[in-house]
């Protein structure tokens, strides 16, 4: 077999590896699909009727829909970008999660003792973890757009925003990846995933960075997760706040800057760890 078809099987392979864990294990993936739901009514229902939007309308103020079900959220629609992007940066938590896991339990050290293709074990696992992050992704768009979001750009700006998602995501998981075979214990890795979440927080995703002091607005703005979300609500045509800095004005661009120095960095750093271990 030539390189790539050998490349390819060894992805193969590692991609049902990890989709059979999923199956073996329904309630991390019922886990997966439940977080979204919670983060929407969460940050929507609970934390919305709070804080103000754009445009100047809260959670509160908005006009009741004809149902007479509740208000019709601004803030929603400024939060789902937000949200999805969340998810997105969330692919760093299972794939160092496993990839420790499999350090700690030996069962890295059987994969490297095959004829196996580093690249392909690793890049199996990634591209599980997207499909995963499909189903994810696409129930998360669905609960929002039940409790009032709407798309209001075009198709093909909604079809590049989702696009530009599944890349972060996929970014996000070699830097799990990097983590976890560094890292090398379940039990660390599950504790330096905390720190995913405050993290995630120092962002634009659930309020506008005015807000915030001179200093921590700066680190906000040029976090990359910030420039996913504008690029979301940029090409959604959801409600932004006003941001100075570079890639809060070129969102897209940004992202696809961050995403090829995590992927041009991570990447081969993850392989060469997994082909290195423990030699």
């Amino acid at each position: 077999m030539s390189a790539v078809a050998n490349l390819a099987a060894d992805t193969w392979s590692s991609m049902l590896r990890v989709l059979l864990h999923y199956r073996r294990s329904p309630g991390l993936l019922a886990v997966s699909l439940a977080v979204p739901v919670l983060m929407v009514v969460v940050f929507g229902y609970v934390f919305g009727s709070a804080i103000t939007v754009p445009d100047g309308a809260s959670g509160a103020s908005g006009a009741v829909g004809a149902s007479g079900a509740g208000p019709v959220d601004g803030y929603r629609e400024f939060l789902m970008p937000g949200l999805f992007a969340m998810v997105a940066v969330n692919g760093i938590v299972p794939t160092m999660v496993g990839a420790a896991r499999d350090v700690g339990r030996g069962v890295t050290d059987r994969l490297r003792s095959m004829a196996l293709s580093r690249t392909g074990l690793l890049l199996g696992q990634t591209l599980a973890d997207l499909l995963v992050s499909v189903v994810v992704l696409a129930l998360l768009a669905a609960v929002g757009l039940a409790v009032g979001w709407r798309i209001r750009g075009g198709p093909a700006d909604a079809l590049g925003a989702f696009g530009l998602l599944l890349l972060f995501r996929f970014a996000m998981t070699w830097v799990g990846l990097l983590l976890g075979l560094a890292v090398g214990k379940e039990e660390a890795a599950g504790q330096l995933a905390v720190a995913v979440f405050p993290l995630a927080m120092v962002t634009n995703a659930f309020v506008p960075t005015g807000g915030m002091p001179g200093w921590l607005a700066a680190v906000a703005e040029w976090n990359p997760m910030s420039a996913v979300v504008q690029a979301g609500r940029d090409l959604f045509a959801n409600p932004s706040a006003p941001a100075a800095a570079w890639p809060m004005q070129h969102a897209v661009l940004a992202t696809l800057l961050w995403c090829g120095v995590l992927l041009t960095v991570c990447g081969p750093f993850a392989v060469r760890k997994f082909a290195t271990h423990g030699t």
